[in-house]
């Protein structure tokens, strides 16, 4: 569609005063297969939320029920959402407008991925380049998403994030995990990643997020996960790209010589790329979905309107409706939106263990020094994202924009309005058309 063959690159700005809220016309909605990861469930979730669970962010967010303080003036929550697991937050500030069973340990199927990619991006510069070997492919669960990776043919890392995120390839987690020294060290290495965001529901068993025994993850920790990673560039950009061109198979062209031609994969993300009951969702910037028999339906969402930006996590809805885990999405967003600034918050998104540590003079924006352009997409140090850090004033140390819209620099008129923001999402972009 003409919509989709443009690329979109504005930038959403955070800064620790204002957001820069952009216009955004949704294009026609574009239908996309659906994402399986696995045939068959290793086991069947409990029919109830336990009655107590972890209380990480606060103690309300341990309680099973829905938790949302609906004082006068704040919107009521939308009836019709029957996800067994679900949460509302500020993706800035990290509190969590409401929730439903927040803490609830469920199997994430592919949203799990988010963590994979929080994990690993920071290792390998995406114009890296790797021969696929049969090895690599090994262990792939039958019926799983893939992305159509051949065994013999070389691909960028770059290549298979695009795989990645926009098909969610069980296949391109293979190969990305094979040069990380294979599936267990990369489970191993996710599973501390996962503990260092106290994202202590988790327990990774295979990293594309194939229902396995025993693994799991919650709509809190998932969250966590999609923080995290969007104070990544790489991340930012390839959650929100909706369409790109991925290497096909190298085959004999005319007079016998070897040509290799692309094909088009599409984000299987329906708030990013439409579908036919499903309209693109105004300021959607990502993040990632899910689906198995285990674990049903799951996805998180980042969205950004009217200067806020939230974060939605929704599990396994019981309406057996299409599409309905993002129609859910939507409606926990619109209500986000809603009562942002109304609402007292029921709890929070907590930080990293690092993010104690880090030092005054830190980049606020929690990017590299490059441009991540050619590099390994890292934030700050290592694959710790990097909080803000206090200025010698006693203001949050980023009185500019953070982000450029239209080649624009925003800069906040006086520091009269400063407040004390964790965690910005600098220049996170929305809807990204690669060519």
């Amino acid at each position: 569609m003409p919509a989709q063959n443009k690329t979109t690159r504005r930038s959403l700005l955070v800064t620790s005063a204002v957001l820069s809220s952009l216009a955004l016309a949704a294009p026609a909605a574009v239908a996309a297969p659906k994402p399986s990861d696995s045939p068959s469930a290793s086991a069947s979730p409990s029919a109830t939320p336990p009655a107590s669970m972890s209380s990480v962010g606060g103690a309300r967010l341990g309680r099973p029920g829905t938790q949302a303080n609906l004082a006068g003036g704040v919107p009521a929550l939308p009836k019709d959402v029957s996800a067994r697991s679900w949460i509302v937050a500020d993706a800035e500030s990290g509190e969590v407008l409401a929730a439903h069973n927040a803490h609830w340990r469920l199997a994430p199927a592919s949203t799990l991925k988010m963590l994979f990619a929080d994990t690993l991006l920071p290792k390998f510069p995406r114009d890296a380049k790797h021969k696929v070997v049969p090895a690599d492919m090994a262990g792939i669960g039958a019926g799983s998403s893939m992305v159509g990776i051949k065994e013999e043919e070389t691909y960028s890392v770059h290549d298979l994030w695009l795989g990645v995120f926009l098909r969610s390839g069980n296949d391109a987690v293979h190969v990305l995990s094979a040069m990380n020294g294979g599936v267990e060290n990369t489970v191993k290495d996710m599973n501390e990643h996962a503990e260092e965001l106290q994202a202590l529901d988790t327990h990774v068993v295979s990293p594309d997020g194939y229902d396995a025994e025993g693994q799991v993850s919650s709509a809190y920790d998932l969250t966590l996960f999609a923080r995290s990673g969007l104070q990544k560039k790489d991340f930012r950009e390839y959650c929100s790209t909706v369409s790109a061109k991925f290497p096909g198979q190298t085959k004999k062209g005319k007079k016998g010589k070897p040509v290799r031609e692309s094909f088009e994969i599409q984000n299987t993300n329906r708030l990013l790329a439409g579908d036919s009951d499903v309209p693109v969702y105004q300021g959607i910037a990502g993040v990632k979905n899910g689906n198995t028999t285990n674990a049903g339906a799951t996805f998180t969402g980042v969205a950004e309107r009217g200067g806020k930006v939230l974060l939605v996590t929704v599990m396994n809805p019981e309406k057996p409706e299409h599409n309905e885990v993002y129609k859910e999405t939507a409606r926990l967003f619109d209500w986000g939106f809603k009562a942002a600034g109304k609402v007292q918050p029921v709890g929070e998104l907590v930080p990293p263990k690092g993010a104690e540590e880090a030092k005054p003079g830190a980049n606020p924006s929690g990017e590299a020094g490059g441009s991540g352009d050619g590099g390994s997409g890292t934030a700050g140090t290592g694959s710790k994202p990097v909080a803000s850090a206090p200025a010698a004033d006693g203001s949050s140390g980023i009185g500019t924009a953070l982000g450029i819209a239209g080649g624009v620099l925003v800069l906040l008129a006086g520091g009269a309005f400063l407040v004390n923001r964790r965690w910005p999402l600098p220049d996170l972009v929305r809807r990204r058309t690669r060519p």
